[in-house]
């Protein structure tokens, strides 16, 4: 689990919808890991903003996002990076599953989360800092589960489990509390795209049931 360059994987209109899918995973991975590098930045200003049919329910936020990192200097979102995630002591956002599940870092979410990782013969990379339960490494197996070659692991029903566990019950406030902070523009976009597109893949999901 190793998020890669943040814009290299656009949403594009020839894919199909699994790749489109793994796709957005992949870049909500890369989004929420680390602020833009300037090649990343770039790639935002030039970034397609119409879906691939017009209404789609993900258009608006989308539109919505690449129009705030537009008007924003790099610099901008990069100091918003780090006073929402970084800075000295505890960060204003906690992007973790156990601090929303549970209260705390490193609680039994987590414990969970490594074990059901194993099963899916997947690890985290010892040279990253963060934990698996941060949203950036979830996003990211999404999107392994979704594109990935072996059919017994990435498959539809592997992918409703761990969204269900892991991802559903609470991306959303994760979201709503990035809507709420008075230094989040950037990111509370961003959240209100990660919101738009887990409410999508949670209906989607729920007529697999």
């Amino acid at each position: 689990m190793n998020p890669a360059s943040p814009i290299s994987r656009p949403v594009n209109a020839s894919f199909d919808e699994e790749a489109a899918r793994a796709e957005l995973y992949g870049l909500l991975a890369d989004l929420f890991y680390a602020p833009p590098n300037a090649e990343q930045y770039a790639a935002l200003q030039v970034a397609v903003t119409e879906a691939p049919v017009a209404g789609g329910f993900l258009q608006e936020p989308w539109r919505d996002f690449v129009g705030v990192a537009r008007q924003m200097p790099l610099a901008d979102i990069r100091a918003e990076f780090e006073a929402l995630f970084g800075g000295v002591g505890k960060p204003e956002i906690l992007p973790y599953g156990s601090h929303y599940l549970a209260g705390f870092l490193n609680e039994k979410p987590l414990a969970r989360l490594r074990t059901d990782l194993a099963e899916l013969g997947l690890t985290r990379d010892e040279r990253m800092a963060e934990t698996e339960d941060h949203l950036a490494y979830l996003c990211e197996v999404m999107r392994y589960l979704i594109a990935g070659d072996d059919a017994a692991v990435a498959n539809l029903t592997r992918q409703q489990a761990f969204f269900t566990t892991h991802v559903q019950p609470w991306v959303g406030r994760l979201c709503d509390d990035l809507a709420a902070h008075p230094k989040a523009r950037y990111f509370a976009a961003l959240g209100a795209l990660t919101a738009a597109f887990m409410q999508v893949e949670a209906q989607g999901f729920d007529l697999m049931s």
